[in-house]
């Protein structure tokens, strides 16, 4: 009787509102989950000298003695109210653009290459409403002092330091206006459109491979979405890195010009910090985004299934 209930209640849902909870639900399990990793692969990326002589153990030991359990969660509450947001719009927006695109050019486009378009297209849409979140996380997770070491104004070795995530998304604002809280923005938009094309073309060729009786599986969702997620991030990472480093560049006590354009500052960073540099977290990163894409995509299709979501136009 209850079950019947629910069907009958969400038959009223409107489609791109039970896409947006599913997408949303998925994108808080998968951020939360890696978010200890997520913490210092930003701490590589930006605090290099500080950071990479210890490698990976030696960055989580400090870590966890300096700040404790909680320390490897600093800007996760900007992280997960960003990527709920983000993640909704993501999934939300793939569905619809992959509607119109199927509606518009019915007799070309199908298959792989429309999962390429409408993935690259969400991505771009998800991002331009959400990037702050995006900044206000990183400057959150690029702190590592200890708040007992705040002086009255907040700021630690002429460090800006912040309290949360108003205070942080105050103080961004006040200190560049609405430019300041989208620095960094151009290499994130260059990156997420081949990855989250990728990303999705990945996943569902990877779906449309598997036998009919294992695609309802757990461990084939699991599978596709975390080798999805690998092979998409390998091939946009270095626009990552030049991303967090614009971000936190105003925090970095460098002498070294202003990075300005993403190409410009790609190839800057090659040649002051060496070309390494632009891979820096990679294999933190590997680490990460194997659950997280993983997580991510099955949940968002186990939660359609739940929110009885129609099923797609026969493209697939």
């Amino acid at each position: 009787m209850a079950a019947n209930q629910r069907e009958s209640t969400l038959d009223h849902v409107p489609l791109f509102a039970k896409e947006l909870l599913a997408g949303g639900l998925a994108g808080g399990f998968a951020k939360t989950a890696v978010a200890p990793l997520e913490r210092v692969k930003i701490l590589f990326q930006t605090r290099r000298a500080e950071f990479h002589s210890t490698g990976l153990f030696g960055s989580v030991s400090r870590i966890a003695k300096t700040e404790g359990l909680l320390g490897f969660y600093r800007g996760n509450g900007a992280s997960v109210a960003r990527i709920i947001p983000y993640a909704a719009l993501h999934f939300m927006s793939y569905e619809e653009y992959r509607r119109w695109i199927v509606h518009i050019f019915p007799n070309v486009w199908k298959g792989p290459t429309l999962d390429l378009m409408a993935g690259s297209l969400s991505g771009g849409t998800a991002v331009i409403f959400t990037y702050p979140l995006d900044l206000i996380r990183t400057k959150l997770a690029y702190q590592v002092v200890s708040p007992t070491k705040l002086n009255v104004v907040g700021i630690v070795n002429n460090e800006q330091v912040y309290r949360g995530i108003r205070d942080c998304l105050s103080k961004t604002y006040k200190d560049g206006g609405i430019r300041g809280l989208y620095r960094g923005v151009a290499p994130t938009l260059f990156g997420i459109f081949p990855y989250a094309g990728l990303k999705f073309y990945f996943y569902e060729e990877m779906k449309r491979h598997v036998p009919e009786d294992y695609k309802k599986g757990i461990m084939a969702k699991l599978t596709c979405g975390s080798v999805a997620g690998l092979l998409g991030q390998t091939f946009t990472y270095p626009l990552e890195v030049v991303r967090r480093q614009m971000q936190v560049q105003k925090h970095t006590a460098s002498d070294e010009a202003e990075l300005k354009g993403t190409l410009r500052s790609m190839i800057f960073i090659a040649q002051k910090q060496g070309w390494k540099t632009l891979f820096s977290g990679l294999s933190i990163n590997y680490i990460k985004v194997v659950p997280s894409a993983a997580i991510g995509f099955t949940v968002y299709d186990t939660m359609k299934l739940w929110l009885r979501v129609p099923s797609r136009d026969g493209s697939n």
